[in-house]
């Protein structure tokens, strides 16, 4: 699971367990539930019963009048809205393919799921003279899937014949496997880390 679909997972799970945490307790002070069943209401938490509100009304308007209140409000709320539509379109462009065609016309009934694929090239990828490691994922349309892939290579590698010999290899086997005539590939190398040698 690459680093984008952890981060999207984790901010999702967080947001779904605060709104749910949220949810109930509103709940339970609008059907009175803590009456009913003789519960203790968290410490200062305003809605115990149905007719009380979340917020106060002199909360609601103590700060109204101040000039500074409003244009705070308004930033406020237009920072989240940028962050959320940035958040929306980051997804749209991250997307995964999901289950993709096998064969050119493609078979009906014959699909490979996209974390197959990139397991595969990953794996044929990492066996590459002078790759010391390699992770790829797929975005893009099931139709016109790109693979990206992140290659860590050892320190004596050549990047050139690395880049050849995985157009070569992997990629070239993943196309031949799926028989797909092409599939655009963007390539992150990155050296692996090591310790200086000493010259005497």
């Amino acid at each position: 699971m690459n680093s984008h679909s952890v981060l999207n997972r984790t901010l999702l799970a967080v947001a779904g367990l605060v709104l749910l945490g949220g949810g109930l307790l509103v709940l339970t002070g609008a059907l009175d539930l803590y009456r009913r069943w003789n519960l203790d209401p968290p410490a200062d938490w305003p809605l115990t019963s149905p007719h009380d509100t979340l917020v106060p009304a002199q909360d609601r308007t103590r700060w109204t009048g101040e000039d500074w209140w409003w244009p705070t409000i308004i930033a406020a709320l237009t920072i989240i809205a940028a962050l959320a539509l940035w958040w929306l379109l980051a997804q749209l462009r991250h997307r995964h393919p999901g289950r993709l065609p096998v064969g050119n016309p493609p078979r009906d009934g014959v699909e490979l799921h996209d974390s197959a694929l990139a397991d595969a090239l990953a794996a044929d990828t990492t066996r590459l003279p002078g790759v010391h490691d390699a992770r790829a994922h797929l975005t893009g349309p099931a139709r016109h899937p790109l693979a990206d892939l992140d290659l860590t290579l050892n320190p004596d590698a050549n990047p050139r014949d690395v880049l050849h010999t995985l157009a070569a290899g992997p990629l070239n086997h993943a196309r031949h496997s799926t028989g797909w005539e092409q599939l655009p590939t963007r390539a992150t190398l990155r050296v692996a880390s090591h310790r200086p040698h000493r010259a005497e």
